[in-house]
């Protein structure tokens, strides 16, 4: 069964692979973004119609914003790029994962709100305005601390992968050497742990910090409309939305990782392939982290 994993996951990575190669993800990045012009415009109508009265349009709005969030997720975006990398870099308890990936998109709400009201009450800015001020400050910023988790990653890969190996070969039967007493093939278990608070923070951090800019049109035309709580609720169904599909990047990751370790499980080479994982992961996300970065400067 851990050989059928490992096969498995390899094929997924040659399928991804071939998908980028091949332009997939760009043909995916136009498709999102049509989306999300759709779902943007029919935002907009059921806010005007909430204006009129219409109450019931709110239903219609909260849904759109739910469905813009997941076109959104699903074109480019540093969120899934960390999430992703971070979930195969680390062994990571599925549900821990996953709480990760929400806190992260109901953090990017949380900061748009904070953005917008501190913008519009403090210093009378448009939307124009706002979506600038993300684009050139609060963009790169996230980006360039979305690298240095990459970096950090990667590091810490190619530590452990340096780490001095023992000069002899295991003797004996089951996991300890009968010569030294040491287990040279350690569980899976034994050679992950989760990341501790900090390292969780960071990762939130990194991904909160950028909000979304379809929450900015949201929150700033709801609050000249004088329907400011439904523009906050809107923000966070998209926050929802988002969250729908970054959980599963992370999940797939995951996922991927358990199967390519899967045949190695016991073997005195699993600490070392684990090490060449995360230094892989982390190698990536710094890349996509810095491609990011360079783009938006």
């Amino acid at each position: 069964m851990r050989y059928f994993l490992s096969i498995v996951a390899l094929l997924v990575i040659g399928i991804l692979g071939w998908f980028w190669l091949s332009g997939g993800f760009d043909s995916l990045a136009v498709w999102a973004a049509s989306w999300q012009r759709d779902f943007q415009n029919a935002i907009a109508g059921g806010l005007r119609r909430v204006r009129t009265g219409d109450i019931a349009a709110a239903v219609t709005v909260l849904g759109a914003c739910f469905a813009y969030g997941v076109a959104h997720a699903a074109g480019p975006g540093h969120g899934k790029v960390l999430i992703g990398g971070y979930g195969f870099a680390r062994r990571v308890p599925m549900l821990r994962l996953s709480l990760i990936a929400l806190a992260a998109s109901l953090g990017q709400a949380v900061t748009a709100v904070l953005l917008v009201y501190a913008g519009v009450l403090v210093l009378n800015l448009g939307r124009e305005a706002m979506v600038d001020l993300t684009e050139a400050i609060i963009a790169p910023v996230s980006y360039a601390a979305i690298a240095l988790i990459g970096l950090w990653l990667a590091w810490r890969g190619l530590r452990r992968l340096l780490q001095r190996a023992h000069d002899h070969d295991h003797q004996g039967e089951g996991n300890h050497c009968s010569s030294c007493g040491h287990a040279h093939g350690p569980s899976l278990d034994q050679i992950e742990q989760v990341g501790n608070l900090r390292e969780i923070a960071a990762l939130i951090a990194g991904i909160a910090m950028r909000p979304c800019t379809g929450a900015l049109f949201v929150l700033i035309i709801t609050w000249q409309m004088g329907i400011g709580g439904l523009g906050i609720a809107g923000a966070f169904a998209m926050a929802f939305g988002t969250a729908l599909v970054t959980i599963f990047v992370g999940l797939v990751a995951g996922g991927l990782r358990g199967g390519m370790l899967a045949s190695f499980s016991g073997s005195p080479q699993l600490a070392r392939v684990a090490a060449g994982v995360e230094l892989l992961a982390g190698t990536v996300v710094m890349f996509l982290a810095g491609g990011l970065l360079l783009r938006a400067l």
